[in-house]
């Protein structure tokens, strides 16, 4: 597939250049370019009654065209927002590259999100659209429908349950697919004159970040930041033509719209759609994806998982895997160092692969990848070697939503606890106070309804990151914290936090944590359990329990996590270590308030909420 790099330094509005794949500058234009180029190659597949259906590019197209026709003929203007709030479904691109084909802007709601959470976005965005999943997400908007008097029509994928459901502001898909069809047959050019109008500097996408300090903002993506990340996908992620892929983060986020809706204009790979974020585990076994991009917590999950079943395996198996592991890692180790293992240790490895490790990567579903990405969030270092011993390659990228995605990404040469070097295009730099400021193409057009915002986000065309960190002699990036994260104690001293949580979680009985200690005379941490993996142990060992808090309070529980930490605190010099800690007694899901959807403990939120809970540990004795 050809990529074509065009400079335009004189364009006003393109200082680095002018970015185009396959000859198209805009989402549009390069989504309607692979419809009819790809025609009747699978686009995506979802599973129905067990069986896992194909899509073509022809079928994406043509649905894609008669949802944005179908909001046309509705009323859909230039510049108005669309809003999608649904799981991770094929309907999701039908609606998002329908509503840009006609010249709007996609706009995804989590789907996790409260009716609150669906009122405030609704009417930050001025959304005149509304597409549905569901009778359950149907209910949100109704809940708030007097607070939301933008909003034209909202539209439903699944009208299970529906049927006898009358309103005049609700219709079903099939019924806008149906007056999207109609329209097409009365103005048959209208769609690629559409698509032809669109341009690189316009707005494309909005999307909100989770709102870990405050409501959440609108950030601004126009075509060109989305297109320049394609241009330089392959820096980092091997580019695999027609490789399958799973889907199942929620589409409302960066990531997983870059890697599911924006990245297969380029390569052609196929999206397989999760059932269900439950099922994951059986559907990445069943797809065995050849990329696959995950936030930490489900790396962890994986860990966690085998971690537990070597536990209960029998003596012969916990050797075996002991032995093997422990080869992976020495093989991982040395190429981490820059050097090629020797003969005898690439038998041994080839022996440990073939006996062992390729049956973990198996059960895993991992063992065609070419390429495991994390990001979103921090990530523990040995999870990584973990992973490399096992001979999956995977590397740590860095990026935000206020960047379109990646920013920085790891060459050949892999370097753990830093997130690599800055993509093509990309300028690094670290401010007086520690912060990473990004400057590229990619950096957003700001956000929406806050220029107050913006100007503290973008100085001089520079992105303010939030994160703190440096750049080492070869480039590489390293990320120490959040700014506003950061510790320091009654004593003076500064810490960052997040080195010692990730540490904490690459335990398979801790979920999260947040370590607490600013202007107090220690460190303390509040810690949230796995609870399929804490209740499997106390079970085993005959601890009576009768729901997630009696379980949290157990002496035998509290003990686990007790020894986790300060497995943990030998790590770290003695100021740094925790010296007590305190377990949350509610099973966080993304629907709560503690969490962002993206599963990561709300610090500031944690603090505020939990405050008798941390005060408790700081009573003198």
């Amino acid at each position: 597939m050809n990529i074509q790099v065009k400079s335009a330094p004189n364009a006003a509005d393109a200082p680095w250049g002018r970015f185009e794949v396959e000859g198209q500058d805009t989402v549009p234009k390069l989504f309607w370019h692979q419809v009819n180029a790809r025609a009747a190659k699978t686009a995506f597949r979802e599973k129905t009654l067990g069986i896992w259906r194909a899509t073509t590019w022809t079928e994406y197209g043509e649905r894609a065209k008669a949802t944005g026709l179908g909001l046309v003929a509705l009323g859909l203007q230039k510049g108005d927002v669309v809003s999608i709030l649904a799981e991770t479904i094929p309907e999701w691109l039908y609606a998002d590259m329908g509503t840009m084909g006609a010249g709007g802007v996609t706009n995804g709601i989590y789907p996790t999100d409260s009716a609150k959470q669906v009122d405030y976005i609704l009417n930050d965005s001025r959304s005149k659209f509304l597409f549905v999943e569901d009778e359950e997400q149907l209910d949100k908007y109704l809940d708030v429908r007097d607070r939301v008097p933008n909003l034209a029509k909202v539209i439903v994928f699944d009208m299970e349950g529906l049927v006898d459901f009358q309103d005049p502001m609700v219709m079903s898909f099939e019924e806008l697919l149906a007056l999207g069809r109609a329209h097409d047959k009365v103005h048959p050019q209208e769609w690629e004159r559409m698509i032809a109008a669109s341009a690189p500097e316009e707005l494309a996408i909005l999307v909100y970040t989770s709102g870990t300090t405050g409501p959440p903002k609108g950030a601004m993506l126009s075509h060109r930041n989305i297109i320049f990340q394609l241009v330089n996908a392959d820096s980092f992620i091997p580019i695999v033509p027609e490789g399958e892929q799973l889907a199942f983060l929620p589409l409302c986020h960066v990531a997983e719209r870059t890697f599911t809706a924006f990245l297969p204009l380029r390569s052609g790979a196929i999206a397989n759609f999760a059932e269900s974020i439950d099922t994951v585990p059986e559907n990445i076994r069943e797809v065995s994806p050849h990329t696959y991009f995950a936030v930490p917590r489900i790396w962890e999950r994986f860990y966690s998982g085998i971690a537990i079943r070597m536990k209960e395996a029998t003596w012969v198996g916990r050797a075996a895997y002991q032995w093997a592991i422990g080869t992976g890692m020495k093989v991982a180790e040395a190429r981490l160092e820059g050097r090629e293992p020797g003969a005898g240790l690439k038998l041994a490895y080839w022996l440990a692969d073939a006996l062992v490790l390729d049956n973990i990567k198996r059960a895993l579903g991992l063992h065609r990848v070419k390429f495991a990405g994390t990001g979103a969030a921090p990530i523990s270092p040995d999870l990584i070697k973990w992973y490399r011993a096992l001979g999956i390659d995977m590397r740590e990228v860095y990026g935000q939503t206020e960047n379109c995605g990646l920013a920085t990404g790891m060459p050949d040469k892999i370097k753990l606890g830093t997130v690599g070097v800055a993509a093509p295009q990309t300028e690094v730099k670290i401010s007086p106070e520690g912060e990473i400021l990004l400057k590229g193409p990619h950096v957003f057009m700001g956000y929406l309804n806050q220029p107050q915002k913006t100007a503290e986000t973008i100085v001089d065309g520079w992105l303010h990151t939030g994160d703190v960190g440096y750049v080492d002699n070869e480039g590489y990036v390293k990320i120490t914290d959040r700014m506003k994260d950061i510790i320091i104690t009654a004593g003076g001293k500064n810490i960052t936090p997040s080195e010692f949580e990730n540490q904490l979680k690459f335990s398979p009985y801790v979920s999260d944590a947040v370590v607490i200690g600013d202007k107090r005379k220690f460190l303390s941490c509040l810690v949230m359990i796995d609870y399929d993996n804490v209740a499997k142990y106390a079970q085993d060992l005959n601890v009576p329990f009768t729901d997630f808090a009696s379980l949290c309070r157990t002496r035998e529980v509290q003990a686990l996590i007790e020894e986790e930490i300060e497995k943990v605190n030998k790590n770290f010099a003695r100021v740094e270590t925790i010296k007590k800690f305190r377990l949350i007694e509610q099973q966080l899901t993304a629907e709560d308030d503690e969490v962002t959807p993206t599963m990561k403990l709300k610090r500031k939120f944690v603090s505020e909420k939990y405050k008798p809970l941390i005060d408790e540990m700081y009573v003198e004795a």
